[in-house]
């Protein structure tokens, strides 16, 4: 049975991916001011749910089968491979950056649910909620991405999406069957996802959800924020 709340978990927040796609496809809202708040608000969202993430599960649950040293190392060490993918992807002038960085984040973050549920934890339902509400911003953000850099169409950026939400049930399968004996390693799993997030909001979505002269992104990221306390609130 926790078996199968895994993989309903895992491939439920990997479909909020296509989800978020469809949502850019059918954006069509007037005036243009509107749409363009819209969209600033949608990507400040997926920052503040993923900050959550950060704050209220990755890092509290990282920083408890490691000592100081390691967390530090592992979390750094996060931050500067998301940074390397940073530079190779501008290096090699790829349209898909935004579907690199939702993957680097979708990927780790399952492992650590499959892993939090076999160790018995209570935040395993809360990370599958926060995946899924960082995934829709991010795969709205992807699809857009794609639609203007690339020659693929929207049916096939979706059905793209669409499977690469499997990897979430196989990465959880992975964390709750394989990686559980090794609280050590499942905390530094954590804590590298966070310093990647982390480095990510603020180079990536931070930066793209600004717009002068308009407040509603920033209170995207709040609200985005205020639904991760929420959600560990209702869990705890």
């Amino acid at each position: 049975m926790l078996l199968l709340e895994i993989l309903l978990l895992t491939l439920l927040a990997g479909l909020s991916m296509p989800a978020g796609a469809l949502v850019a496809r059918l954006e069509h809202i007037h005036p243009r001011w509107l749409e363009k708040e819209f969209r600033h608000s949608v990507i400040a969202f997926g920052g503040g749910a993923l900050l959550s993430a950060v704050a209220l599960v990755l890092v509290p649950d990282g920083i408890e089968h490691l000592n100081t040293r390691m967390a530090l190392i592992w979390f750094l060490l996060g931050g500067l491979v998301f940074m390397l993918i940073d530079v190779l992807l501008n290096l090699f002038k790829t349209s898909a950056s935004q579907l690199v960085a939702m993957l680097a984040d979708f990927i780790p973050e399952s492992i650590a649910l499959g892993a939090a549920f076999a160790l018995g934890g209570s935040n395993g339902l809360l990370l599958a909620l926060l995946i899924g509400l960082q995934n829709m911003p991010e795969g709205f953000n992807a699809f857009r991405e794609l639609r203007h850099s690339s020659h693929y169409s929207a049916n096939r950026i979706i059905v793209t999406f669409a499977l690469m939400a499997l990897l979430g049930p196989v990465a959880g399968l992975v964390g709750f069957i394989w990686l559980a004996a090794y609280p050590a390693f499942v905390s530094a799993v954590m804590l590298f996802a966070a310093g990647g997030i982390l480095y990510s909001v603020f180079q990536d979505i931070a930066p793209q959800a600004r717009l002068a002269r308009h407040w509603g992104p920033p209170m995207g990221a709040v609200l985005g924020f205020a639904l991760g306390i929420a959600g560990h609130m209702l869990t705890v």
